[in-house]
């Protein structure tokens, strides 16, 4: 999967990385389900031994434009994983108390402890992302904010933290076809807004700030992977396996059992 990982100091274009996966696809679709069910398997042991060694930290970033699949890859991703050791935090738009303090306060207290694997679904980006954008804060004021996430993001793996942060590379004509199909199937109305369609013209802008984003906060310490994610099993696999990876590359072990538990005997 390092096709897909964004090496840092490199500069990333978006429109010359190809959404679908096209000759880069490394399966079929039949042979990637079967893959994924596979993986769901093995990140289920490799979740409950995490937990149990309560020793590593899992942060997974998820970032996309509208419609990018960022709740369905963690329905997929994660099918069968113990809750118990993985939450979501959702970033929504600040409350006033959030808003009274610097914009990384709200996002540390959802960091992961100990045995524990965080996923953000939107994160501490969207403060250099529709940030950005819509003109929130003076430019100078948001251009100093990726040298402050990659610091903080240091913090966090030098503190035992393992980050790995997944943009969901969509088309335009694939957003558009998954925004026509929740107009015409009621029961995914409640996943439409109009706001959504003035997102969608800027498009280019968005794609911009990603760009930048990807560019300037691609580190050895937490790196970006643009994955294809016009296929949504493509992307779920892809995802799957570097999680996967990732985990196994820890050496975890399970905690040594107490001494003498041969001789206990349960009445």
């Amino acid at each position: 999967m390092d096709q897909y990982r964004v090496e840092p100091g490199s500069s990333v274009d978006l429109s010359a990385l190809d959404p679908s996966g096209g000759d880069a696809l490394t399966c079929g679709k039949r042979e990637g389900k079967a893959a994924l069910r596979s993986l769901n398997v093995e990140l289920e042991s490799l979740q409950e031994l995490l937990y149990a060694q309560g020793k590593h930290k899992i942060l997974i970033v998820l970032q996309a434009m509208d419609t990018g699949g960022k709740d369905g890859t963690i329905r997929s991703v994660f099918e069968g994983v113990n809750p118990q050791g993985v939450s979501v935090a959702s970033f929504k738009k600040p409350t006033e108390t959030e808003l009274a303090h610097d914009y990384l306060w709200r996002v540390h207290p959802r960091t992961p402890g100990s045995g524990q694997i965080v996923i953000f679904n939107r994160s501490h980006y969207e403060d250099v992302l529709v940030v950005r954008v819509h003109d929130l804060v003076p430019a100078e004021r948001w251009e100093k904010r990726y040298e402050h996430i990659n610091n903080f993001e240091q913090l966090l793996v030098d503190e035992g933290t393992t980050i790995l942060k997944f943009f969901l590379h969509i088309s335009k004509d694939e957003q558009k076809e998954r925004l026509e199909d929740r107009l015409a199937t009621p029961e995914k109305h409640w996943k439409f807004a109009t706001g959504d369609l003035a997102e969608r013209e800027r498009w280019d802008d968005y794609q911009a700030a990603y760009e930048s984003v990807l560019t300037r906060t691609s580190t050895e310490a937490a790196p970006w992977y643009v994955v294809p994610a016009d296929r949504k099993w493509y992307r779920n696999l892809v995802i799957s396996q570097v999680i996967v990876d990732t985990l196994n590359g820890l050496n975890m072990a399970y905690p040594a059992a107490e001494d003498g538990l041969d001789d206990v005997v349960v009445v």
